[in-house]
């Protein structure tokens, strides 16, 4: 028998790619093997999400362009998982009967035994669970990247936002144990990783579950401690839980990044009690300022929501006020939708789409002054780039190579004759400022070749087993004992 092949199609957020690195990982270890570019995958899973516009659209729009493709090749399967599945259930083997095996954000682990289930019983598998199985941590995962890496800290989400149906669909929130956290850093750093972000959906409330309020910044620290981890990034804080300790932990830890991603949804006071966000625009400014006393560098990024129903005129100006404000390096803005299943869905005051669109290009044109006058000031400033693939999408027609800056930000630099590889690390000098990026077209400063570099080059992605729990604890799990005489099994 044929070894099988797979491949996974991933929508939505950070967590979602996470969870499909570890997908590929269960399968490899079922003995399933990646499929090459342009052939027809035995297995095709669809890692969806239930928060982004359009996103049922989308996941019936790939289900119906892979029908066709089933049909003519006997044996291939079908998975459907992630947030709407955990919402659509059985329904989408209804719209789409042509779908194998359907399950939930809380039982990924499951995904290899019910294909075989499905294959087995011919007829499809639909298992979706309301808690959590085991924490995804423990299951193995296959990377995408050679130098980067997702670590999720925690699952789910104990706030009530009311545009956000993730609490629903992700559950509860659920903490790792500190010494869990930090031995998956470590097992990427061996596998040649230089930098990671610490995942979650309410990152920095982690430690609610274990009652220790200040462990997010005492991970950060830890994080300090693991030579050969050059960069640590988090994603995404909220501002109810931000403590000046992990402010602290960011400016004194030398190898934590200093970039901040933190949602502000909304500048208006009234629209984010309405959102049950709880805070307001001053505790969001305050810490914004606190961030920027103890790391004058910092590059701050937020999300915002333009449209939320009720909203007026000035409110979306105490947006815009805070905006500038703030001083954003750069913002991910949305445009109010419904989402079905979420208390903002009825709420009465609905805006016109006209309205909101004339709103969201306003923010844009200021968002983009905004992050254009900062992006000026660092022309002529060094900036150190870790190498990546993907970024810049005119790099072929340009002779450039692109990575991030340890702010975060997005550079473009000119590789010269140098054998730059992605995982690589450069210096190189700013020399043109756009809204979105800089660009580097002189000379580098330096170049470093890495493991990670060596890693992409022969083709080899990090591949970590799963890390079971533990009890809680900071600092690297201590090594087992050598058995003194006797046997022992291993």
């Amino acid at each position: 028998m044929s070894t099988r092949t797979y491949q996974v199609r991933t929508f939505g957020c950070q967590m979602n790619v996470h969870d499909s690195e570890r997908l590929a990982g269960l399968l490899e270890d079922a003995g399933y093997v990646p499929a090459d570019d342009g052939g027809v995958p035995d297995v095709v899973v669809l890692n969806t999400c239930a928060v982004r516009e359009n996103a049922d659209n989308k996941l019936y729009g790939n289900l119906g362009h892979l029908r066709p493709t089933k049909l003519a090749n006997p044996g291939m399967q079908i998975a459907v998982g992630g947030c709407l599945a955990q919402k659509d259930r059985g329904d989408i083997v209804k719209k789409a009967p042509w779908v194998d095996v359907v399950f939930g954000t809380h039982n990924i682990g499951s995904l290899p035994v019910l294909l075989d289930r499905a294959r087995h019983n011919e007829r499809a598998q639909v298992e979706i669970l309301e808690s959590l199985d085991v924490f995804p941590s423990t299951l193995p995962a296959r990377r995408d990247s050679a130098h980067s890496g997702w670590v999720s800290i925690s699952v789910g989400c104990n706030n009530t936002c009311t545009f956000c149906i993730v609490p629903s669909l992700r559950g509860k929130e659920k903490d790792r144990r500190p010494g869990e956290v930090l031995a998956e850093v470590q097992a990427l750093v061996a596998e040649g990783v230089l930098e990671v972000t610490l995942l979650g959906q309410n990152v920095n409330s982690y430690g609610v579950e274990f009652g220790d309020r200040l462990a997010f910044g005492k991970l950060l620290r830890a994080c300090g401690d693991i030579d050969g981890l050059e960069r640590v990034r988090f994603t995404s804080p909220h501002p109810k839980d931000f403590t000046d300790d992990v402010i602290a932990a960011m400016a004194e830890t030398p190898n934590v990044c200093h970039s901040l991603h933190m949602p502000l949804q909304s500048g208006s006071d009234r629209v984010l009690k309405a959102m049950r966000r709880s805070y307001r625009s001053a505790r969001y400014l305050s810490i914004i300022d606190k961030v920027r006393a103890a790391m004058p560098d910092a590059a701050i990024t937020t999300d915002i929501i333009v449209g939320f129903p009720g909203e007026t005129e000035e409110d979306f100006r105490q947006t815009l006020d805070v905006v500038r404000a703030s001083r954003f390096s750069s913002a991910f803005t949305f445009q109010y939708s419904k989402r079905p299943g979420t208390p903002a869905a009825s709420l009465p005051d609905q805006l016109p789409k006209q309205v909101v669109q004339e709103r969201f290009d306003r923010l844009i044109a200021v968002q983009e002054a905004v992050s254009w006058a900062q992006n000026k000031e660092l022309v002529g400033a060094t900036v150190e780039v870790l190498v990546s693939t993907g970024e810049g999408r005119k790099d072929a027609d340009t002779a450039r190579m692109s990575g991030r800056g340890r702010d975060g930000r997005l550079v473009h630099f000119t590789p010269g004759s140098a054998d730059v590889r992605p995982g690589d690390v450069v210096h190189a000098t700013v020399t043109y400022a756009a809204p979105h990026h800089l660009v580097a077209d002189g000379p580098l400063v330096s170049h470093r070749r890495t493991r990670a570099g060596d890693n992409f080059a022969a083709g080899v992605r990090p591949k970590t087993s799963g890390v079971g729990l533990g009890l809680p604890s900071f600092g690297p799990p201590a090594p087992s004992p050598e058995p003194v005489g006797g046997c022992a099994i291993r």
